[in-house]
């Protein structure tokens, strides 16, 4: 039998994770008995001290807020892909002791509309301007042929979203908040706002809608993905992109690939049933 190997997801809150559920559906799935998942309550000032308890046995963790920057430092090295956004979800632990950091977040937003049958687009509009509205930036460069509209809700926000769009190359405009219906209408619509941010909005649903991702998946569905889905429009869930990003990690952390997203999909919707 093979040694056992550790993996965590790390954040604060961290109770609602989803991650140990989908996680450990794909170790059941790949026939790796000896690993294990789990969930640790760690914010920023914790997180040096909890990376010093890590031993051999550790392969991987995964990073929800507010960790994806306090990491940064506390690794050798960091991808391509999260250095565009200096996020980090993704940690893999070598047996070398080395820390390497990724974000598949951004691979994981494409996948998921790639799933949908949304392969690119010639424009799309951005609901927020938080961390997670600057990875969605950063995925819709890969498959967005047009301009993006981003309304934000602060000014410091629409600032930040500025710097990312030079940083990654994109072609964006800044709307406010208060214009934030006329997003509805672009040809693809990432929501990134918290629970009920978007609630106002649902009455503005087009009658031919065009394709929808909302990232939030607890509660699901959202007012406003349910206006989308019956006026007939696409609509991608949080849950398509908390099981395509985890099935990157499943995958960079045990080298077994492909992992299984079937399984792990099924998982994560009779845990979320079952809440």
């Amino acid at each position: 039998m093979s040694a056992p190997r550790r993996a965590a997801v790390l954040g604060s809150p961290i109770a609602h994770s989803l991650s140990p559920v989908l996680h450990r559906a794909a170790y059941a799935e790949l026939g790796l008995r000896e690993w294990t998942y789990d969930r640790f309550e760690v914010d920023e000032n914790a997180l040096p001290g909890f990376f010093e308890t890590l031993g051999p046995e550790w392969a991987g963790l995964s990073l929800t807020m507010p960790l994806k920057r306090a990491v940064i430092p506390l690794l050798d090295e960091i991808s391509a892909t999260a250095a565009s956004v200096d996020a980090v979800n993704t940690v893999v632990l070598t047996g070398d002791g080395r820390r390497t950091g990724d974000n598949t977040d951004i691979p994981g937003m494409v996948a998921a509309l790639r799933e949908h049958g949304i392969d690119s687009v010639d424009g799309a509009a951005i609901l927020g301007a938080g961390a997670t509205a600057s990875s969605a930036l950063a995925a819709l460069s890969r498959i967005c042929t047009g301009e993006i509209a981003v309304y934000a809700r602060s000014q410091a926000r629409a600032a930040e979203m500025r710097q990312w769009a030079e940083r990654l190359d994109v072609a964006v405009r800044i709307a406010d908040w208060a214009d934030a219906e006329q997003a509805l209408r672009a040809p693809l619509v990432v929501s990134t706002t918290p629970a009920g941010a978007t609630d106002a909005l649902a009455g503005a649903v087009p009658e031919r809608p065009a394709a929808l991702f909302d990232v939030l998946y607890d509660p699901w569905p959202t007012v406003l993905a349910a206006r989308w889905s019956a006026y007939g429009g696409a609509v991608v869930s949080g849950l398509d992109l908390l099981v395509h990003q985890a099935v990157l990690q499943v995958e960079q952390m045990t080298g077994r690939a492909p992992a299984p997203l079937h399984a792990m999909r099924k998982a994560g919707e009779r845990a979320l049933a079952e809440r």
